[in-house]
Protein backbone atom coordinates (compact mmCIF):
# COMPACT_ATOMS: atom_id res chain seq x y z
CA UNK A 1 0.00 0.00 0.00
CA UNK A 2 1.40 3.21 -0.69
CA UNK A 3 2.38 5.62 2.27
CA UNK A 4 0.66 9.14 2.13
CA UNK A 5 1.20 11.88 4.87
CA UNK A 6 -1.26 14.91 6.13
CA UNK A 7 -4.08 15.60 4.01
CA UNK A 8 -3.28 13.08 1.77
CA UNK A 9 -3.59 9.82 3.84
CA UNK A 10 -7.30 10.68 5.02
CA UNK A 11 -7.96 11.74 1.39
CA UNK A 12 -7.13 8.37 0.52
CA UNK A 13 -8.89 6.33 3.54
CA UNK A 14 -11.79 8.44 2.41
CA UNK A 15 -11.27 7.61 -1.50
CA UNK A 16 -10.97 3.65 -0.46
CA UNK A 17 -14.29 4.22 1.26
CA UNK A 18 -15.79 5.12 -1.96
CA UNK A 19 -13.87 2.42 -3.67
CA UNK A 20 -16.22 0.22 -1.23
CA UNK A 21 -19.50 1.43 -1.70
CA UNK A 22 -18.52 1.07 -5.80
CA UNK A 23 -17.52 -2.49 -5.72
CA UNK A 24 -19.66 -3.80 -3.16
CA UNK A 25 -22.06 -6.62 -5.01
CA UNK A 26 -20.17 -6.70 -8.26
CA UNK A 27 -19.17 -9.94 -10.02
CA UNK A 28 -15.50 -10.57 -10.44
CA UNK A 29 -15.89 -9.29 -13.79
CA UNK A 30 -17.26 -6.14 -13.00
CA UNK A 31 -14.43 -5.33 -10.68
CA UNK A 32 -12.02 -5.96 -13.16
CA UNK A 33 -14.18 -3.64 -15.42
CA UNK A 34 -13.68 -0.82 -12.65
CA UNK A 35 -9.44 -1.50 -12.30
CA UNK A 36 -9.24 -1.37 -15.77
CA UNK A 37 -10.54 1.94 -16.12
CA UNK A 38 -8.70 3.03 -13.22
CA UNK A 39 -5.56 2.05 -14.77
CA UNK A 40 -6.30 3.55 -18.01
CA UNK A 41 -6.87 6.88 -16.40
CA UNK A 42 -4.01 6.87 -14.37
CA UNK A 43 -2.01 6.30 -17.53
CA UNK A 44 -3.30 10.18 -18.27
CA UNK A 45 -3.41 11.49 -14.84
CA UNK A 46 0.36 10.10 -14.32
CA UNK A 47 1.70 11.63 -17.40
CA UNK A 48 0.69 14.81 -17.02
CA UNK A 49 1.90 17.30 -14.09
CA UNK A 50 -0.46 20.08 -15.27
CA UNK A 51 -3.27 18.09 -15.25
CA UNK A 52 -2.55 16.63 -12.10
CA UNK A 53 -2.08 20.26 -10.33
CA UNK A 54 -5.44 21.12 -12.16
CA UNK A 55 -7.21 18.85 -10.63
CA UNK A 56 -5.72 19.15 -6.96
CA UNK A 57 -6.13 22.94 -7.21
CA UNK A 58 -8.01 24.25 -4.00
CA UNK A 59 -8.64 27.31 -6.33
CA UNK A 60 -11.05 25.45 -8.39
CA UNK A 61 -14.51 24.05 -6.99
CA UNK A 62 -15.61 20.72 -7.01
CA UNK A 63 -17.92 21.29 -10.17
CA UNK A 64 -15.27 22.71 -12.02
CA UNK A 65 -13.16 19.83 -10.66
CA UNK A 66 -16.04 17.40 -12.34
CA UNK A 67 -16.48 19.14 -15.17
CA UNK A 68 -13.13 18.55 -16.07
CA UNK A 69 -12.92 14.83 -15.32
CA UNK A 70 -15.91 14.33 -16.95
CA UNK A 71 -14.44 15.95 -20.49
CA UNK A 72 -11.42 13.84 -19.95
CA UNK A 73 -12.74 10.44 -19.72
CA UNK A 74 -16.45 10.33 -19.54
CA UNK A 75 -16.45 8.37 -22.80
CA UNK A 76 -14.16 6.16 -21.95
CA UNK A 77 -14.57 4.75 -18.54
CA UNK A 78 -17.91 3.37 -16.39
CA UNK A 79 -20.15 5.94 -14.43
CA UNK A 80 -19.04 4.01 -11.26
CA UNK A 81 -15.37 4.70 -12.33
CA UNK A 82 -16.19 8.07 -13.02
CA UNK A 83 -17.59 8.48 -9.54
CA UNK A 84 -14.77 7.57 -8.46
CA UNK A 85 -12.27 10.29 -9.61
CA UNK A 86 -14.84 12.83 -9.27
CA UNK A 87 -14.42 12.20 -5.69
CA UNK A 88 -11.11 11.64 -5.72
CA UNK A 89 -10.76 15.12 -7.45
CA UNK A 90 -13.07 16.51 -4.92
CA UNK A 91 -10.73 15.76 -1.89
CA UNK A 92 -7.51 17.47 -0.97
CA UNK A 93 -4.06 16.43 -1.60
CA UNK A 94 -1.17 17.42 -0.20
CA UNK A 95 0.96 17.57 -3.93
CA UNK A 96 0.18 16.09 -7.62
CA UNK A 97 1.97 13.16 -7.48
CA UNK A 98 -0.40 11.64 -4.75
CA UNK A 99 -3.95 11.65 -6.41
CA UNK A 100 -1.86 9.43 -9.33
CA UNK A 101 -0.36 7.05 -6.61
CA UNK A 102 -3.58 7.09 -4.98
CA UNK A 103 -5.54 6.19 -7.45
CA UNK A 104 -3.08 3.39 -8.76
CA UNK A 105 -3.56 1.85 -5.54
CA UNK A 106 -7.55 1.75 -5.85
CA UNK A 107 -6.93 0.15 -9.63
CA UNK A 108 -4.58 -2.45 -7.60
CA UNK A 109 -7.33 -3.13 -5.21
CA UNK A 110 -10.06 -3.24 -7.62
CA UNK A 111 -8.24 -6.26 -9.06
CA UNK A 112 -7.94 -7.81 -6.36
CA UNK A 113 -11.42 -7.33 -5.12
CA UNK A 114 -12.42 -9.18 -8.22
CA UNK A 115 -10.07 -12.34 -7.01
CA UNK A 116 -11.37 -12.14 -4.05
CA UNK A 117 -15.01 -13.10 -5.57
CA UNK A 118 -13.05 -15.87 -6.87
CA UNK A 119 -12.31 -16.70 -3.85
CA UNK A 120 -8.19 -16.35 -5.41
CA UNK A 121 -6.96 -13.41 -3.52
CA UNK A 122 -4.55 -15.39 -1.11
CA UNK A 123 -3.60 -17.32 -4.79
CA UNK A 124 -2.89 -13.88 -6.33
CA UNK A 125 -0.83 -12.77 -3.18
CA UNK A 126 1.12 -15.86 -3.41
CA UNK A 127 1.66 -15.36 -7.09
CA UNK A 128 2.77 -11.88 -6.95
CA UNK A 129 5.47 -12.84 -4.10
CA UNK A 130 6.65 -15.48 -6.57
CA UNK A 131 6.98 -13.15 -9.47
CA UNK A 132 9.26 -10.89 -6.79
CA UNK A 133 11.74 -13.61 -6.35
CA UNK A 134 11.98 -14.26 -9.91
CA UNK A 135 13.01 -11.05 -10.54
CA UNK A 136 15.64 -11.75 -7.54
CA UNK A 137 17.27 -14.24 -9.45
CA UNK A 138 17.14 -13.39 -13.19
CA UNK A 139 18.63 -10.19 -13.37
CA UNK A 140 18.67 -10.00 -17.13
CA UNK A 141 14.63 -10.41 -16.92
CA UNK A 142 14.54 -7.68 -14.33
CA UNK A 143 16.43 -5.51 -16.21
CA UNK A 144 14.77 -6.13 -19.65
CA UNK A 145 11.54 -5.46 -17.90
CA UNK A 146 13.05 -2.06 -16.14
CA UNK A 147 13.76 -0.71 -19.63
CA UNK A 148 11.76 1.86 -20.77
CA UNK A 149 12.29 1.60 -24.17
CA UNK A 150 11.05 -1.59 -24.34
CA UNK A 151 7.20 -1.95 -26.12
CA UNK A 152 4.42 -2.86 -24.18
CA UNK A 153 2.99 -5.64 -26.08
CA UNK A 154 6.73 -7.12 -25.96
CA UNK A 155 6.72 -6.42 -22.02
CA UNK A 156 3.17 -8.16 -21.91
CA UNK A 157 3.92 -11.33 -23.74
CA UNK A 158 7.56 -12.10 -21.60
CA UNK A 159 5.12 -11.75 -18.94
CA UNK A 160 2.69 -14.02 -19.82
CA UNK A 161 4.97 -16.47 -21.57
CA UNK A 162 6.91 -16.31 -17.98
CA UNK A 163 3.31 -16.96 -15.94
CA UNK A 164 1.96 -19.63 -18.04
CA UNK A 165 -1.51 -20.57 -17.98
CA UNK A 166 -2.26 -22.06 -14.19
CA UNK A 167 -1.62 -18.58 -13.48
CA UNK A 168 -4.57 -16.81 -12.00
CA UNK A 169 -6.50 -14.01 -14.39
CA UNK A 170 -6.03 -11.51 -11.57
CA UNK A 171 -2.35 -12.17 -11.20
CA UNK A 172 -1.66 -11.55 -14.80
CA UNK A 173 -3.37 -8.17 -15.33
CA UNK A 174 -1.44 -6.87 -11.98
CA UNK A 175 1.74 -8.14 -13.80
CA UNK A 176 0.95 -6.57 -17.33
CA UNK A 177 -0.15 -3.15 -15.75
CA UNK A 178 2.81 -3.35 -13.72
CA UNK A 179 5.65 -4.28 -16.14
CA UNK A 180 3.71 -1.41 -18.30
CA UNK A 181 3.23 1.46 -15.77
CA UNK A 182 6.27 1.75 -14.17
CA UNK A 183 7.03 5.43 -15.33
CA UNK A 184 10.22 5.82 -14.50
CA UNK A 185 10.10 4.02 -11.68
CA UNK A 186 11.69 0.95 -10.21
CA UNK A 187 9.94 -2.52 -10.96
CA UNK A 188 11.22 -3.42 -7.66
CA UNK A 189 10.14 -0.59 -5.96
CA UNK A 190 6.77 -1.14 -8.15
CA UNK A 191 6.22 -4.50 -7.43
CA UNK A 192 6.60 -4.32 -3.65
CA UNK A 193 3.54 -1.34 -4.00
CA UNK A 194 1.61 -4.03 -5.69
CA UNK A 195 1.96 -6.60 -3.05
CA UNK A 196 0.92 -4.29 -0.17
CA UNK A 197 -1.76 -3.14 -2.28
CA UNK A 198 -3.32 -6.73 -2.54
CA UNK A 199 -2.32 -7.28 1.31
CA UNK A 200 -4.56 -4.07 2.06
CA UNK A 201 -7.73 -5.47 0.15
CA UNK A 202 -7.09 -8.63 1.99
CA UNK A 203 -7.24 -6.76 5.25
CA UNK A 204 -10.03 -5.02 4.33
CA UNK A 205 -11.91 -8.21 3.52
CA UNK A 206 -11.08 -10.44 6.96
CA UNK A 207 -13.31 -10.10 9.74
CA UNK A 208 -11.52 -10.46 13.25
CA UNK A 209 -13.62 -12.41 15.45
CA UNK A 210 -13.09 -12.56 19.70
CA UNK A 211 -14.98 -15.30 21.43
CA UNK A 212 -14.78 -17.08 24.39
CA UNK A 213 -15.63 -20.73 22.54
CA UNK A 214 -14.69 -22.08 19.59
CA UNK A 215 -17.60 -21.60 16.69
CA UNK A 216 -19.08 -24.86 15.32
CA UNK A 217 -18.45 -25.13 11.70
CA UNK A 218 -22.56 -24.02 11.10
CA UNK A 219 -21.78 -21.32 13.23
CA UNK A 220 -18.72 -19.89 11.35
CA UNK A 221 -20.85 -20.50 7.93
CA UNK A 222 -23.95 -18.54 9.20
CA UNK A 223 -21.31 -15.67 10.32
CA UNK A 224 -19.16 -15.10 7.43
CA UNK A 225 -22.26 -15.31 5.08
CA UNK A 226 -23.99 -12.52 7.27
CA UNK A 227 -20.94 -10.00 6.81
CA UNK A 228 -20.53 -11.35 3.07
CA UNK A 229 -24.20 -10.02 2.08
CA UNK A 230 -23.80 -6.88 4.34
CA UNK A 231 -20.28 -6.19 2.55
CA UNK A 232 -21.51 -7.35 -1.08
CA UNK A 233 -17.84 -9.44 -1.31
CA UNK A 234 -16.57 -13.02 0.40
CA UNK A 235 -15.63 -12.02 3.73
CA UNK A 236 -13.22 -14.32 5.41
CA UNK A 237 -13.58 -15.15 9.09
CA UNK A 238 -9.85 -14.74 11.71
CA UNK A 239 -11.60 -16.23 14.62
CA UNK A 240 -9.47 -15.93 17.64
CA UNK A 241 -10.31 -17.75 21.28
CA UNK A 242 -10.15 -14.82 24.03
CA UNK A 243 -11.18 -16.40 27.67
CA UNK A 244 -11.48 -12.82 28.79
CA UNK A 245 -14.63 -12.98 26.69
CA UNK A 246 -17.79 -12.69 28.85
CA UNK A 247 -20.88 -14.41 26.35
CA UNK A 248 -21.18 -13.00 22.82
CA UNK A 249 -18.49 -12.34 20.19
CA UNK A 250 -16.84 -9.04 19.15
CA UNK A 251 -15.76 -8.65 15.49
CA UNK A 252 -13.62 -6.01 14.00
CA UNK A 253 -14.06 -5.28 10.49
CA UNK A 254 -12.00 -3.12 8.53
CA UNK A 255 -12.41 0.27 10.55
CA UNK A 256 -15.23 -0.87 12.94
CA UNK A 257 -15.89 -2.41 15.76
CA UNK A 258 -19.24 -4.60 16.25
CA UNK A 259 -18.76 -5.59 19.68
CA UNK A 260 -21.73 -7.74 21.46
CA UNK A 261 -19.94 -9.74 24.42
CA UNK A 262 -21.94 -9.30 27.95
CA UNK A 263 -18.75 -7.50 29.45
CA UNK A 264 -18.83 -4.31 27.13
CA UNK A 265 -22.65 -3.93 27.29
CA UNK A 266 -22.01 -4.45 31.44
CA UNK A 267 -19.35 -1.80 31.17
CA UNK A 268 -21.33 0.03 29.14
CA UNK A 269 -24.13 0.40 31.32
CA UNK A 270 -22.03 1.19 34.18
CA UNK A 271 -20.81 3.84 32.76
CA UNK A 272 -24.52 5.28 32.08
CA UNK A 273 -25.74 4.85 35.93
CA UNK A 274 -22.34 7.02 36.65
CA UNK A 275 -23.11 9.88 34.41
Amino acid sequence: MIILGGTSRQSLAALRSTLDDKLKGLSSAECVAISTDLFSALKTISTSVGLRRAIIDPARDAAAKADLINDLFGKSISKPTLAILESAASLRWSSPVDIANAVEQLAIEAEATAANAENQLDRVQDELFAFSRILIEHSDLRQALNLSGVEAEHKTSLVQSLLGKQTAPSTVRLLVQLVNGLGGRSIEIIQDLYIQAVAARRNRLIAIVRTRAALTAAQSEKLSTTLSKQVGQPIHLNIQIDPTVIGGISIRFADELVDGTISTRLAEAGRALAV
